[in-house]
């Protein structure tokens, strides 16, 4: 086979790959298709109209610049009575002893800030604004997933953080999200993000998103999940079931 088949034949894979996970690490494309990174990507570079690749990650090609729509401290400000309300709700799901993951963003927060102080739990995070509340709890066992911190949305990532979460069980993992949509799924303007919202889903007994109903109908760059993926979706309009 020539080398421009062969090219084909791996951006072909990898393209099979991003429409199921919407996200694949250069290091695991390599190892699969049995070339080097360099080999993926040269591939990339010859197929720009399909793939980027981003901090080390492959994802879909891009319209605009990854997160250039998000800014923490507008998010923060944005809607804040319903994100408020919607973790009002999410909050009465929490139960004594519960170990539970708490999703980064603008709206977790809130969620954070609504445990009961005395209650016993162990709580996962990677975000600096919920660590900061939750770590003064007496009662609260907290791990924060440390790594690469990512100032745009006070955050971190790392292999290191990802293989923690894979050795713990969750009770129940709280997602946030930029867009909710019927049919291109629940995406995020982060891509770092990706990897940990979708081994949190994967680890937790329940999964529940929690959103305020501004994000129903939109979509972000990075797709992490299906609705069908939670137990269920909690706004401040409507709470649905999975």
């Amino acid at each position: 086979m020539s080398r421009t088949g062969r090219r084909s034949e791996r951006l072909d894979a990898l393209g099979a790959v991003l429409e199921k996970e919407g996200v694949l690490r250069l290091r695991d494309a390599a190892g699969q298709l049995g070339v080097s990174e360099m080999t993926i990507r040269r591939d990339i570079t010859e197929a720009r109209d399909r793939f980027t690749c981003l901090g080390g990650y492959i994802v879909g090609a891009l319209d605009g610049p990854v997160g250039g729509d998000y800014s923490l401290a507008r998010e923060s400000d944005s809607h804040a009575a319903a994100k408020a309300a919607a973790c009002a709700e999410a909050v009465k799901l929490i139960e004594e002893d519960d170990t539970i993951f708490i999703d980064c963003g603008t709206t977790t927060p809130h969620l954070a800030a609504r445990i009961p102080e005395d209650m016993r739990l162990t709580a996962i995070c990677y975000s600096m604004n919920v660590a900061e509340i939750l770590c003064h709890r007496r009662n609260t066992r907290l791990i924060m997933l440390g790594g690469l911190y990512h100032p745009e949305a006070a955050s971190f990532s790392s292999e290191e953080g990802l293989e923690t979460l894979k050795r713990i069980n969750l009770n129940k993992a709280f997602i946030s999200a930029g867009g909710v949509h019927e049919t291109r799924g629940i995406t995020c303007s982060h891509f770092h993000e990706v990897p940990i919202k979708q081994m949190a889903i994967e680890r937790a007994l329940e999964a529940h998103l929690v959103v305020d109903a501004s994000k129903f109908g939109k979509v972000r760059p990075a797709h992490f999940a299906e609705v069908s993926a939670f137990t269920s979706v909690i706004s401040d309009r409507r709470e649905t079931s999975g």
